[in-house]
């Protein structure tokens, strides 16, 4: 009969391990950052995708192919937008236009001149708001002008890039209007590779943190103010 060798019996090498070797336990800090740091990298991609996303949808945008509604609004920022408005007011798209957050100093002259429109156009049917100071002053001025007139659907020109923040300050003031955008095409984002150019990705990314900001203040309510103008409020854009 063969011999069968029992087996060795293997201590536990912790066993032996004197007691102030034994290795830390986590403690709750250290979980905490742990956990803390996977929320900081799940937010960073969050907003990351979020901004492309926005990107994509702003530079995508486009008018509609037979704009129509009741009126039109342009919101200033820029001489093209205004341009547009008064092309579209002179097609048909709209009964009425308002330019909203004129300057204080400009007159209804200099704007007739600087848009090349006819003179019995503007006299018959276009209104400058001098109120505005910002974009929440744009939406303000707009509704009081909307309901003043009875309109139920708008046209709202505007720059593609800052389309998704005026809609979303003129929902917030008026949800059951119907605004449809007609967005005016900046010549820096016609080029597929607008992320290249630094001036172009320093307006989309300026504008896609104003977006996060008036949704997080359009859902708290924290910070909003009127403005307009006649509120004293400083202006910001």
């Amino acid at each position: 009969m063969g011999h069968t060798t029992p087996n060795p019996i293997h201590q536990d090498p912790e066993l032996d391990r004197p007691a102030g070797l034994l290795p830390p336990r986590r403690g709750p800090i250290r979980r905490l950052l742990r956990w803390g740091g996977f929320a900081c990298l799940l937010a960073i991609a969050l907003v990351f995708g979020g901004f492309l996303r926005f990107a994509d949808s702003v530079t995508t945008l486009k008018p509609p192919a037979e704009p129509k509604a009741d009126a039109i609004v342009v919101l200033t920022g820029g001489y093209q937008r205004i341009d547009q408005a008064v092309e579209l007011l002179q097609q048909g798209a709209g009964k009425r236009l308002l330019i909203s957050g004129a300057h204080p100093t400009t007159t209804p002259a200099q704007i007739r001149k600087m848009t090349q429109g006819p003179a019995d156009l503007f006299s018959c049917c276009v209104d400058i708001g001098y109120d505005a100071i910002d974009t929440i002053g744009n939406a303000e001025e707009a509704s009081n002008w909307i309901h003043a007139k009875g309109y139920r659907s708008v046209l709202i020109v505007t720059n593609n890039y800052h389309m998704p923040r005026s809609l979303a300050e003129l929902s917030y003031v008026d949800p059951d209007i119907e605004f449809i955008a007609y967005p005016v095409v900046n010549s820096d984002l016609k080029s597929r590779n607008w992320f290249t150019d630094p001036n172009a990705m320093r307006v989309m990314l300026a504008e896609y943190v104003k977006v996060l900001l008036t949704g997080a203040r359009n859902i708290t309510g924290f910070g909003r103010h009127t403005g307009l103008r006649s509120a004293g409020v400083p202006a910001s854009d």
